[in-house]
């Protein structure tokens, strides 16, 4: 299971991340736009999914996506890191929402970051 260890360290070895300190809990960010939060408990992650698909994924695996009350507006979902496959899994949903918090320059530099991997 992967843990808030994998996670910062996962963050922070994609391109031009930061981690910083917000709301008494770790950040990551690209360029300077957060893409994950840490909160409290180190059991869950914050990502950004687009609304749409935020749902689609509450539905399918409750067990696994949930929508913060204080997040509901935003285009953000929050993870289990307990009800993850692997850690191949966590890669995949912190390169996603990397992605889509990079700027264009980082984008066409790394091409393939964030799009599922082959399983």
């Amino acid at each position: 299971m992967p843990d808030a260890e994998d996670v910062r360290r996962i963050a922070l070895s994609l391109p031009d991340t930061t981690e910083k300190t917000a709301w008494s809990m770790p950040t990551f960010r690209v360029a300077g736009k957060m893409f994950a939060t840490l909160p409290e408990d180190e059991t869950s992650i914050a990502v950004r999914c687009p609304r749409e698909e935020r749902d689609e994924l509450v539905l399918a695996e409750p067990e696994k996506f949930w929508t913060a009350g204080h997040e509901a507006q935003f285009a953000w979902v929050r993870v289990r890191l307990a009800a993850l496959d692997d850690e191949g899994e966590l890669r995949d949903i912190l390169a996603d929402s990397w992605r889509q918090a990079a700027p264009p320059r980082l984008l066409e530099a790394h091409p393939g970051l964030g799009l599922p991997a082959a399983r």
